[in-house]
């Protein structure tokens, strides 16, 4: 999100760019930072990956701190505020489909594959390293087009806007949403959303419900409120089981 709420900033501050075009540079300088910064470290295993793309992310962040032109410590301030409901509306529409598309690819069930099991997928002769690559490309550019569109939100980019608690929020939306859906992230991100917003008077408890809310939601729902499932299909679901039950009730009377 940092680069491309940075690179949308200096694009339109600096270059004078159009607004379309300034985000559209911060999603691609940020996918082409998650290419290069995926390559190296996704092919490590388990902690060791989380701590290598955690680190990364907070060297990212110093490294802004310290380059004086985009403001340092300061931030940037005075970012045109162009980003209007309709905009995000649309950027979130063009993600759902872009996203869906994928899923439903070649490319997009190889990655499921290799969610699902990676030595197995490997057997196959998957190459698991370049589809996690992949997606980890692809979630980075969408991550640099949500900072594009924050920074033009709020007028200001600053270095504290994108800590490992950032990071923690996101990941607390698609853990609860489920992480296998995409309905349940924009759902997770929703009640996460009111969930923050209620808590505003009680920032000091904030993470303490966030905690709270993992574990039980390890203890009863390990995969999420939708799991792997779409809001479409559980409801579809219920309703033929209600005719289901509709019609047996009617043939027993």
């Amino acid at each position: 999100m940092a680069i491309g709420a940075y690179v949308s900033a200096v694009c339109t501050m600096f270059f004078h760019l159009p607004f379309i075009c300034s985000i559209l540079a911060g999603a691609a300088a940020a996918g082409v930072l998650g290419f290069c910064i995926g390559t190296p470290t996704l092919r490590l295993q388990g902690d060791y990956l989380a701590i290598a793309t955690l680190g990364m992310g907070e060297i990212i962040r110093i490294c802004i701190l310290n380059i004086p032109q985009v403001g340092g410590a300061s931030g940037m301030s005075g970012i045109p505020t162009e980003t209007t409901f309709p905009w995000l509306f649309g950027c979130m529409i063009v993600t759902l489909f872009v996203l869906k598309n994928i899923i439903n690819s070649n490319q997009g069930r190889a990655c499921l594959s290799v969610r699902e099991n990676a030595i197995a997928a490997e057997a196959m002769g998957i190459n698991t390293t370049a589809f996690k690559v992949f997606a980890f490309t692809v979630a980075s550019m969408f991550a640099g087009l949500a900072g594009a569109l924050f920074s033009h939100y709020f007028g200001i980019a600053h270095p504290s806007s994108f800590t490992f608690m950032r990071s923690f929020d996101i990941m607390t939306m698609v853990v609860l949403g489920g992480l296998g859906s995409l309905s349940g992230s924009i759902v997770g991100a929703v009640l996460l959303t009111f969930i923050a917003a209620a808590m505003q008077s009680y920032p000091e408890y904030r993470m303490i419900v966030y905690a709270l809310l993992l574990i039980i939601l390890m203890l009863y729902r390990p995969n999420g409120i939708f799991g792997d499932k779409e809001l479409a299909s559980v409801i579809l679901s219920k309703w033929k089981k209600g005719g289901e039950n509709d019609g047996t009730t009617a043939e027993n009377k």
